[in-house]
Order: structure tokens, then sequence, then C-alpha cells
């Protein structure tokens, strides 16, 4: 830690914040151009993909089977020049097979081979958990640990992936065998980001007969690796953290919003055949809201201003606070409909400065 604050006394002293976060912006946003020459059509959620990285955040994707989850997170790894692995949730999966894998060689001997945590080392930049609901509790323990600590202990050793994001997402079809990631576990990911096709019949018809879009491994390797080095992103994120301002009037924003999201009546937040006194159980965390104004910071220093307004957070809002927001049993079966329609009317109510 020490080091790491020498290194950043160095780098203001050599380059005032301002220039070096606007460089880092330059180069934030070509990662993003790059991203895009790959993954078509999802203009919006490369956006805050981009926003998640430099926040320092993990996320859980949402969207059916077939959309580019995959592409996209690939492509990220390769822009930032780190290494890429991928799990799959199964039912039978254990915590250790994530950390090292067991078999039998040629000779007939037992051998033992790191596992995806541990194959890159502190190399590792992108783990993405495919269908995290399939596998039991006891691997999303561990998942939860390596999201929050950014290491795992194995082998009498700890093992550390300082510049780790982890990128999960839900099987929503096949409810056989599954099991969900408590809403407390859930609030752990910075974001969950909604995953669609593109509407544009031109782009559908381009993802359909463009051979290019049929060759993923030739389309990432065409872009340009580490357009922003993963091993720095930490650098500018700390930067953003500290330089992008909050006004006092922002501040109390950001409160109610956050009151309302314990206590939307008092807002005057309705929402039609539903008795709002029984809706909610619990509202946003301060872990949660902590995380909308880091993510908020992010999007403005994005829109090159180094103070917050109103629509930093209310463009992040939905992503980061809606799978905070916890119902009352008799309503969480429809929360698919209802959380969209009252992070919405919170907005809607809650006078922004």
């Amino acid at each position: 830690m020490m080091q790491f604050s020498c290194l950043i006394r160095k780098l203001l002293f050599m380059h005032p914040p301002e220039n070096l976060l606007s460089d880092w912006r330059q180069r934030a946003l070509q990662l993003q151009t790059e991203i895009r020459k790959a993954v078509v059509g999802l203009d919006d959620p490369v956006h805050k993909v981009i926003v998640a990285i430099f926040a320092r955040g993990h996320v859980m994707l949402e969207g059916d089977v077939g959309v580019g989850k995959t592409t996209l997170l690939r492509t990220v790894a390769h822009t930032l020049g780190g290494a890429y692995e991928r799990i799959e949730g199964t039912i039978d999966l254990l915590p250790n097979d994530l950390i090292y894998h067991t078999y039998i060689d040629t000779d007939g001997k037992p051998r033992v081979d790191p596992g995806p945590l541990l194959k890159h080392g502190d190399a590792l930049s992108i783990f993405f958990f495919n269908e995290v609901n399939r596998a039991r509790p006891q691997v999303h323990s561990l998942l939860l640990r390596v999201m929050a600590e950014r290491s795992v202990s194995a082998f009498n050793r700890t093992y550390s992936f300082p510049h780790l994001q982890v990128f999960a997402d839900r099987n929503r079809v096949e409810k056989e065998e599954t099991f969900e990631m408590p809403s407390a576990a859930r609030d752990r990911f910075l974001m969950e980001l909604r995953i669609e096709l593109p509407d544009d019949p031109e782009l559908r018809t381009a993802l359909m007969f463009d051979p290019r879009f049929h060759y993923v491994d030739e389309l990432i390797a065409q872009l340009e690796a580490g357009v922003v080095p993963y091993r720095e992103i930490d650098t500018a994120a700390r930067l953003i953290q500290e330089q992008v301002r909050a006004s006092a009037a922002l501040q109390r924003y950001a409160l109610s919003l956050w009151q309302a999201t314990w206590k939307p009546g008092d807002f005057g937040v309705r929402l039609d055949d539903v008795d709002m006194e029984e809706l909610i159980a619990a509202g946003a965390s301060a872990r949660g809201m902590s995380m909308l104004l880091r993510a908020a910071r992010v999007q403005a220093w994005l829109e090159g201003r180094n103070y917050l307004i109103p629509e930093d957070l209310q463009s992040l809002f939905h992503e980061v606070v809606g799978h905070r927001i916890f119902l009352k049993p008799v309503y969480e079966l429809q929360r698919e409909q209802l959380i969209p329609r009252l992070t919405q009317a919170i907005l809607d109510r809650v006078a922004a400065p």
C-alpha cells in the first residue's frame, strides 16, 4: 500500500490530476470504441461495462442464451490485455473445482493442475461464471469471497487477484436443479445489467449473414490488445473517486433516493394494484448506495466532467439499485415486473436539484 501511495504521489507531481484523468478518459473512450467493433447493437451495455471496469465493480449479466454475453466479456479481456477464464455452473460443481483440477496422467499417476482461478495468477482480469444459479451455495460462498477480497486460500497460501473483475449470469429459462443466489449475495455485484438482442433489423441481419460475426476468435484477434492496460486501471479508478466532486445539493439528492428505496410512500411513490405499505421488506444497503456514487463518478468522468449532476445517478439507478431493493414475500414473485416500475417511480418522484 505504501508503494502504491508513493506511485500516486509521483504521478501527481509529474502530471496534474486533471491531465492524467483526461488522458485516461481518452483511453477509456478508445476502449469503448474498440469493443463496439466486435459487439454490435449493445452500445448501452458496453458503456455500462466500461463504467463497471473503472468503478472496480463486479457485474451480473441478465439475458437469454446467445445474445453475446461471452463475446462481450472475451472482447473486454482482450482489449484490457488481461487473462480471461470462464466456468460453467453445474449441480455437481465443487468449490475446489475453481481452484484446482485433479486427474490421472498418461503414466497412471495422479496430477494436480491449477484451476481457472489460479491458472493465470495475478494476470487474471475477467472471470465469467456462466449459469451461476446452477452451482450449489457452497460454490457461491467461494465466489463471493473472491469477489469481496480478490483472493483465495489454497495449498497453505493465499493467492491474490488484484485486477480481477467477476461477471456472472443466471439461467432464466430452465429452473430445474438451480440454486438462486440470495439477495444479500447479489448485493456484492455493482450492477445487474440486461443484455438483449438489438431491435435494429439491419444489425440483426448482419449478425445472421455477415461472416465476420461467425468466427469470434478471428473477430476478437483483429482488435487492439491492451488499449487500457488492466494493471493500471486501479490507479485511474482511485483518481476518479478522488477528483470527481459531489455538491451538497447532489449529496442531499442521493440521500433522498436512498430513503425512497426504504419508504417510497413518503415521497408520493405509488404503483397501480400494489399496497405500498406491504411492498418493501428492505431498501438499498449502505454499500449499494456507495457503489451508486462510485459508478456515478465514473459516468461523470466519461462525460468529461469533474463534478456530479443528477443525471449521473439517474442513468445507473436501475442497474445498481434495483437488485438491492428487497420485496415482501407476497410481491417477490412479481419482482421482475415491479422493480423496474418502482425504481422509475422513485426517479420520477424524488425532486432533483
